[in-house]
């Protein structure tokens, strides 16, 4: 007998109820499987979409300071209170402080190298660097020192403002004062170094200061310095050679007369209002120091300062043709600066002070001119001379004296 396969209910053409169930399954989850996808995507746009326009209006409230004007009004339109009637006021930008710096620099006394160092720094950290193009305006009217104070107190902060001008007191116009900073050398190493430098430049070309000094007639450009200290010429003798103080002392027309009243007001305006003044034969300790006194500022600066490429940038700034008077001219000129030299040894004393205190240890440099040296020179000079009177003293040959760009 055969069996009959067709009624068998593997092979029966009347679906039962579990391939029913198993077809309707794969039906719906072929047709489940499409619908994530189509929604994934346009889940996705949308978040995209959301997060471009919470960036865009993030981008908005930090620039303006607050939130954009369109959500205020938005909030306006939908209710009668304000974004500042439910949070308060937005919480001020958190600044580093000092946040106000200004480096009222000294002519010939690095100003030149430390700027540059200030450029990449400033690229680096952030900050707002304003360097003045003005070179030959120290002294301001009244209404010029207010107008540049104003201008200095709008710069966006953290800033730090650089020029050659001398100390401005801003808490005598009622605005915020600043920090100073600023760096001087020995004042006859300075004197010689802007005596050259008017005359013929640096390594970067002699023709940039046939530029600056138009003027100058080849006699004047090509005047020996000896005779320039030893024949009295304005370029060499007081007030000319009085620089240093009055960029301490302050714009009062007293502050440009060699004297007392000047040497203590610029050694109370460094004790008041300067966060740091140090000395050009310690530079490396002086970065030392801004580094770590003013972080947000000079980090890293000592770092860039020892790199080769910028030791080859800042080779240029050295002053060419530059040699040393004969040892009369070199005692003349010290007791004509000896209240330059009282207010440098100030200034080296407390830049001691500082390193003592913070615990720097490091190599000082020694200046073109030792102490001995120098007591030596007054010692032999204890009463003003006049220019016309004549020197007995045996002179020495003072080419062995070097003196440092």
């Amino acid at each position: 007998m055969m069996k009959n396969f067709n009624s068998s209910p593997l092979h029966s053409n009347n679906p039962t109820p579990n391939h029913i169930r198993e077809r309707n399954n794969r039906k719906y989850s072929s047709l489940l499987s499409a619908i994530p996808l189509r929604f994934s995507l346009r889940g996705y746009g949308f978040c995209m979409a959301t997060l471009f326009f919470f960036c865009f209006g993030s981008l908005f409230y930090q620039l303006n300071g607050g939130p954009p004007k369109i959500l205020l009004d938005i909030r306006q339109y939908l209710g009668e209170s304000t974004y500042l009637d439910d949070h308060g006021p937005p919480v001020p930008r958190v600044l580093p402080f000092p946040s106000q710096v200004v480096y009222n620099r000294v002519g010939k006394c690095g100003s030149r190298t430390v700027v540059i160092l200030l450029r990449l720094l400033a690229e680096k950290h952030q900050f707002n660097l304003v360097s003045s193009d003005i070179h030959n305006k120290t002294r301001l009217t009244k209404h010029e020192q207010v107008d540049l104070m104003k201008n200095i107190s709008n710069i966006p902060q953290p800033f730090l403002y650089t020029r050659h001008v001398h100390f401005l007191n801003f808490t005598r116009f009622r605005i915020e004062q600043p920090v100073y900073i600023n760096i001087i050398r020995d004042p006859i190493n300075r004197f010689l170094s802007n005596y050259f430098f008017r005359r013929f430049g640096d390594w970067r070309g002699e023709q940039n200061h046939l530029i600056r000094t138009p003027g100058m007639k080849d006699d004047e450009r090509y005047l020996d310095i000896n005779v320039c200290i030893l024949e009295n010429y304005p370029e060499c003798s007081n007030p000319r050679v009085f620089y240093i103080i009055p960029y301490f002392c302050g714009q009062h027309p007293q502050c440009r007369e060699p004297g007392l009243w000047a040497l203590e007001r610029a050694k109370q305006n460094v004790l008041e209002n300067y966060l740091l003044v140090g000395i050009l034969e310690e530079l490396e300790d002086v970065l030392l120091l801004l580094e770590r006194l003013l972080p947000h500022y000079f980090t890293g600066v000592l770092n860039i300062y020892k790199s080769p490429d910028y030791r080859k940038m800042g080779n240029m700034t050295g002053t060419v043709r530059k040699h040393t008077p004969t040892l009369e001219a070199l005692q003349v000129l010290y007791h004509r600066m000896r209240y330059e030299y009282e207010f440098y040894n100030f200034i080296r004393d407390q830049f001691h002070l500082i390193k003592k205190k913070i615990g720097l240890k490091s190599v000082s440099q020694p200046t073109a001119y030792s102490p001995a040296f120098l007591r030596e020179l007054a010692l032999r000079t204890p009463e003003p001379l006049d220019e016309d009177e004549e020197l007995d003293t045996d002179l020495e040959d003072a080419n062995s004296w070097l003196v440092h760009p």
